[in-house]
């Protein structure tokens, strides 16, 4: 075996210090519980009836977090909200799948610049055209492209998914009721708020 050669002596290396207690975290920013925001509600509010605002705040609630899921999947496929919303709108109109800029603007209730600015970009991404129309030159017509209709199906095939998966603890029975509750609890707010049915601003 080859001699190894001795170390030399040298300063005494310092002890590593032992490891203290964690610096504590930022604070909790969990929202709170609807039992604990309706109990500090009513603390502020004598008059609250608790058992409208648990089903008005869980309604909140769940579309709020369902607005994050659905835009989290769009982003997925490379297209944001706003780009979605003109999709569904033109698929909704049926075959052909066009429409008049105007008219999308009215039925997403934007005006008709940041309609403008929307077509320009899903035009650029190839999700739709927009040509003139051939019966009246002066008439814009936005038209669903192929890509811009795999975009909308594939975002339907998540969103599906999605939404089974919310109801799954819900039999047949109780999704037909729950509709039907949903759907009286809408007729009221669309009587009541006959002009709400836009965007109160634009989603970009």
């Amino acid at each position: 075996m080859p001699e190894t050669t001795p170390e030399k002596p040298g300063p005494e290396k310092p002890t590593p210090e032992k490891p203290g207690p964690e610096k504590p975290g930022p604070p909790d920013l969990q929202e709170p519980s609807l039992d604990e925001q309706i109990a500090a509600y009513q603390r502020e509010f004598r008059d609250l009836d608790p058992q409208v605002e648990k089903v008005v705040s869980a309604l909140g609630r769940l579309n709020r977090r369902m607005n994050v899921a659905y835009g989290r999947q769009v982003s997925d496929l490379g297209i944001s909200n706003a780009e979605w919303e003109v999709l569904k709108t033109l698929v909704l109109a049926g075959s052909p799948y066009r429409l008049g800029p105007g008219e999308l603007a009215k039925r997403l209730g934007l005006t008709p610049a940041a309609m403008t600015h929307r077509v320009d970009r899903m035009a650029g991404e190839g999700l739709v055209t927009r040509d003139r129309d051939e019966n009246n030159r002066v008439r814009v017509i936005v038209e669903l492209t192929d890509e811009g209709r795999t975009k909308w199906l594939a975002a339907m095939r998540m969103a599906s998914e999605f939404e089974e998966e919310l109801l799954q603890d819900l039999s047949s029975d109780e999704r037909g009721v729950l509709g039907e509750m949903l759907i009286r609890l809408l007729r009221r707010v669309e009587h009541a708020q006959p002009d709400a049915g836009g965007r109160l601003t634009d989603l970009e």
